[in-house]
């Protein structure tokens, strides 16, 4: 595992396409328990090379009832995004991960990790990668998360953007969120 991580975080496949240049920004042991499989980092996380180092970070661990300490545990959590590295700016946010990654990395690292009990899922990039089938948008694929357990949580992206989504969709944190807290504590027990 050590050496599968030196290795990505060495990669230069995308280079070419990265506007800040390549930092690989992921954590993993064989012993993690849950992996989250996000976007790609944004620019904070770029410069700190800590994943979700940022406001997601805070909403998302706020998620999950965990502090810091927890999260940054890789016996526990292991992070691996679609994209390893900034992909650029677009329009309206962040570009989408760079495809590259996934296909390369993922499936040597999930075969690495032995322990894993859960996997979330986080925005439609991670769910139409690893899920067999969604539905027809993000939202029905969140509100189905019952289908995809016990091995998958399909969740939105943790954003402050989305608040927008979070006050449309207020059964997310009302039958969703305890759920998600309840498995995430059992798991760490």
């Amino acid at each position: 595992m050590q050496q599968l991580l030196k290795t990505i975080r060495n990669c230069k496949e995308c280079q070419a396409h990265l506007p800040l240049g390549p930092n690989p920004v992921l954590q993993a042991s064989i012993s993690s328990k849950i992996v989250i499989i996000g976007q790609a980092p944004g620019t904070k996380v770029h410069k700190s090379g800590i994943p979700w180092d940022d406001a997601s970070g805070n909403q998302l661990r706020r998620w999950l009832d965990v502090d810091s300490t927890l999260f940054y545990n890789t016996d526990i959590f292991a992070i691996v995004p679609m994209g390893f590295c900034y992909p650029g700016k677009g329009r309206s946010g962040d570009l989408p991960p760079r495809p590259e990654c996934a296909p390369l990395w993922h499936d040597k690292l999930m075969k690495s990790m032995t322990n894993v009990k859960l996997t979330l899922l986080i925005g439609q990039y991670a769910q139409r990668y690893y899920l067999n089938e969604v539905k027809d948008n993000l939202t029905e694929t969140v509100k189905s998360y019952k289908e995809y357990l016990p091995q998958y949580f399909p969740l939105p992206h943790p954003s402050p953007r989305n608040r927008f989504w979070l006050s449309k969709n207020p059964w997310f944190e009302e039958d969703v969120l305890p759920v998600l807290k309840e498995n995430v504590k059992a798991i760490i027990r």
